[in-house]
């Protein structure tokens, strides 16, 4: 077969270390040979970030603003120790970050389901997609000791200097803590949007969940917000066959412990963290979890959701075999992919995304995979594959399916 035409340029953001590596073999492998296509690459590698003093960053947010998606690798958010390893000029912010910033995005994560590494739960068979509110709560919370007697208050001062309100947060009569913490109307509403995009796009409905029974005002804030979202979407939901449900945090949890998936769950900043975990290890593996950060006017951004595998890459310095999951990095491809090729209207572009996707599930299910799937998975007849002896052996199940 001839190579698929791209119509419009994917944005590529190269990354670190061994995910690296495995970016280089996916487009050896299953990128160049079967399309034609027009990669705008950013080197978002540690070492070149710091050259450019994280302008490549900025760069490659604004051209998924432009291009509408974008691809991209694991990256190292660099620490004290990092500085020194690769002698940088100070510790890099997220790329993660960044990006997420500058698109003013929402990450949403869902597990790829493969029918001999069973979940946890019993009762999930369809992917839980976890929507996470990326801003404020307690990851912006202001925090005192009060090392004895005397009022913590929460004060209100507008803009011209004249107190509003004054309201009691506690009169110590001994030692404790207290902490305040906020949010904003706008970040609230560019995450409903997006949860709303991304569930309308991939045709799953809807639940969200807080504690407005307790808390009257903020998290009432956040209902209130979604619920009128879900009035302004309720034709693109009718026309895509969703629904939006609100529930209670605790409803929520007790619910998608027997439920049997399918959705797209959002929650606020601290319950999404927590969630996303257990759902992830519910399902089995980070190495088998999706992520795409989506923008409110529908940009799109897709890697996997894990690591650079440092571990991994310092045994392939050494020239050592490797058996490195690259389950999650061919699925950030595929997954831009299939969406280049529906803004595009290009239903082989589609296609080809699907059968890739189909290929690697065919491969793990047929019992060859990666080490870390090995204790995971059911098959009768299992066999342990190295990072470029999988990835051959999925490609080799792609050519069959393009034949």
């Amino acid at each position: 077969m001839g190579k698929i035409k791209v119509k419009t340029p994917l944005v590529e953001l190269d990354g670190d270390e061994m995910t690296r590596i495995i970016w280089k073999e996916i487009k050896d492998r299953f990128i160049y040979p079967y399309l034609d296509i027009t990669l705008e690459y950013y080197d978002l590698g540690v070492e070149y970030r710091d050259k450019t003093d994280d302008q490549v960053t900025v760069d490659s947010a604004n051209a998924i603003k432009k291009h509408g998606v974008g691809v991209k690798c694991a990256t190292i958010t660099p620490n004290a120790d990092r500085v020194k390893e690769y002698n940088l000029k100070q510790e890099w912010k997220s790329p993660n970050g960044t990006i997420r910033a500058i698109l003013d995005g929402t990450v949403f994560r869902k597990p790829i389901i493969i029918k001999n590494i069973p979940a946890a739960v019993n009762s999930w068979k369809k992917p839980i997609a976890i929507g996470r509110h990326a801003y404020g709560d307690i990851y912006r919370d202001v925090e005192i000791a009060v090392d004895g007697p005397g009022k913590v208050e929460l004060v209100y001062t507008d803009a011209s200097g004249k107190e509003k309100q004054r309201l009691l947060v506690n009169d110590f009569k001994a030692p404790g803590v207290a902490l305040a913490m906020h949010n904003l109307d706008e970040s609230i509403k560019s995450f409903a949007k997006a949860c709303f995009t991304y569930a309308i796009s991939e045709k799953i409905s809807i639940w969200f969940a807080t504690k407005d029974t307790i808390s009257k005002k903020y998290h009432a804030r956040f209902r209130d917000i979604f619920d009128n979202m879900a009035k302004e979407q309720e034709a693109a939901m009718k026309a895509a066959g969703i629904t939006y449900s609100y529930y209670l945090i605790d409803d929520a949890v007790a619910q998608i412990m027997k439920n049997e998936g399918g959705q797209l769950w959002a929650m606020m900043n601290y319950d999404g963290d927590v969630m996303s975990d257990m759902v992830a290890s519910g399902f089995g593996s980070l190495g088998l979890m999706t992520s795409v950060l989506v923008s409110p006017d529908g940009k799109y951004e897709y890697e996997a959701a894990h690591g650079t595998v440092t571990r991994h890459y310092r045994k392939y310095q050494k020239g050592e075999t490797t058996s490195t999951n690259s389950v999650a990095s061919i699925f950030a491809w595929t997954g831009a992919l299939a969406k280049r090729g529906e803004l595009d209207g290009t239903p082989e572009l589609v296609n080809f995304a699907v059968k890739l996707e189909e290929a690697i599930i065919e491969t793990i299910e047929g019992g060859e995979m990666t080490k870390d799937l090995l204790s995971l998975s059911t098959a009768a007849n299992k066999k342990e594959l190295d990072t470029f002896q999988f990835m051959e052996a999925v490609q080799k199940r792609l050519d069959a399916k393009l034949k």
